[in-house]
């Protein structure tokens, strides 16, 4: 689709939202939001007829890129059959959706609770370990992101949690494996992983084994850093939680369907928690939609026994149906392998590549189409970029790289001191060459704040 001017509408646009639209985790004074006229595969444009190749997929959610065709004729096709149904009722498009996704998650997580979104699958997986093991509180890790609604934001561990932070939601953080900023001082991934596992161990016998439902983490986080894990850490959170009864829930909400080269992160690391949330890419977020899928014992609890807790759209029809249609895509279309094979035959090695041209970056990490630069003033301090939580002139190189990305028609995902390299799963190798070359050329602005 070519991008046709309309600068008069853009206007129009960019009014009313001036005028009516509350944004998310912003000053609303303080923001310029893009006008966007339209989106297609991995691109998006404003009313200028300006094009941006997305290396945000949105906010790592359209998995399959924009406008998929067969994705919006099921929507389509949907909405003309049955828009709408409440959640208590057997309806095709919820069933099938429920039992494609339970094909595809590890080990016996068969059952599927389906929410609107990430952050209520976070809050009623954890009500589910709480019910289940009738302890009170949830151990999560510090650089961590599970969601905003008030269980959700209380897990996560990074600022956006402070100013809701209660203090009271049963919540104890830690510190899990970061290699690159180390907490337990170690100097190779066998020690950092085998220090995080008894930090943890240490954590939970102070808190009282008896005392803690469930330890929750983003398979690879997110938002905070696409820090992937050592061989070995999952698997020994795992025996953690056997070992004392805990419920292990992996957050993939970011991480799942297809965005790490495997349908699930867990595939990665050969692990199977006890509850598994997801959202974003489970339909290329076309309809809102998110759910945990539940384990065999953990359901058993409920076989007799209400689950307190639903959502009036739980498992909306025009949701699963894209649900139903975007995992027929990606299967059709090998969207998985794309990821795990342009990840590593494209990505790593020209990001490698990068970071030997550029002062600016301190270190590359990630897997699929799951990737960040840790962008540095120093590299032999690893002196971040930027300060943690930078904002206003502090954030003053992070905000002039993105500019730069953003003049050369690349839209890029930025948090604190890192870029990270997240667009659709199903992208070309051209295109990924095209948004690479704007991203290098965005880096010299970087490096020119280096010491």
């Amino acid at each position: 689709m070519t991008p046709q001017p309309n600068p008069e509408a853009g206007a129009a646009v960019k009014a009313a939202d001036r005028d009516h639209v509350f944004h998310s985790w912003s000053a609303q004074e303080l923001i310029d939001p893009l006008a966007v006229a339209g989106a297609e595969g991995s691109y998006f444009w404003d009313y200028d007829g300006r094009r941006y190749l997305d290396f945000s997929s949105g906010l790592v959610y359209t998995n399959v890129g924009y406008q998929h065709p067969k994705i919006v004729a099921a929507i389509q096709e949907q909405a003309a059959r049955m828009t709408t149904f409440a959640p208590a009722f057997a309806v095709e498009a919820r069933s099938e959706a429920a039992r494609l996704i339970a094909e595809r998650t590890p080990g016996d997580l068969d059952k599927i609770f389906f929410t609107n979104g990430g952050a209520d699958a976070v809050e009623h997986a954890i009500r589910m370990a709480r019910l289940h093991t009738g302890r009170p509180k949830v151990l999560s890790a510090y650089r961590s992101y599970h969601g905003g609604t008030q269980q959700a934001v209380n897990l996560t561990g990074d600022p956006r949690r402070w100013a809701s932070d209660s203090g009271t939601a049963g919540v104890v953080h830690f510190w899990a494996p970061y290699l690159y900023r180390s907490r337990f001082y170690a100097e190779t991934e066998e020690q950092e992983c085998a220090r995080a596992l008894e930090h943890l161990e240490t954590t939970i016998r102070f808190e009282g084994p008896s005392t803690v439902a469930a330890i929750i983490l983003e398979t690879i986080p997110g938002t905070a850093g696409i820090m992937v894990p050592p061989p070995g850490y999952l698997a020994g959170v795992r025996e953690l939680c056997d070992k004392y009864g805990i419920v292990f829930v992996l957050d993939e909400v970011m991480a799942g369907f297809g965005r790490t080269g495997e349908w699930f992160a867990a595939d990665l690391f050969d692990v199977t928690p006890d509850l598994l949330t997801f959202a974003k890419g489970v339909n290329s977020g076309y309809v809102p939609l998110g759910g945990v899928a539940i384990s065999g014992a953990i359901a058993e609890t409920f076989g007799r026994r209400p689950y307190p807790g639903g959502l009036t759209y739980s498992g909306h029809p025009l949701a699963c149906a894209a649900a139903v249609a975007t995992i027929g895509v990606m299967a059709e279309e090998g969207v998985v392998e794309n990821a795990a094979r342009l990840g590593e035959s494209v990505v790593g090695p020209e990001l490698r590549a990068l970071a030997e041209r550029h002062r600016s970056v301190g270190e590359v990490r990630g897997v699929g189409m799951f990737w960040a630069l840790e962008l540095v003033r120093d590299r032999e301090t690893r002196e971040p970029l930027v300060p943690y939580n930078a904002a206003g002139e502090a954030n003053a190189p992070m905000a002039a790289f993105a500019a730069a990305a953003k003049k050369g028609g690349l839209w890029p995902f930025v948090n604190m001191n890192r870029t990270h390299v997240v667009p659709p799963c199903n992208i070309s190798e051209a295109e990924l060459k095209e948004g690479l070359a704007v991203l290098d050329a965005a880096l010299s602005v970087a490096d020119e704040y280096t010491g």
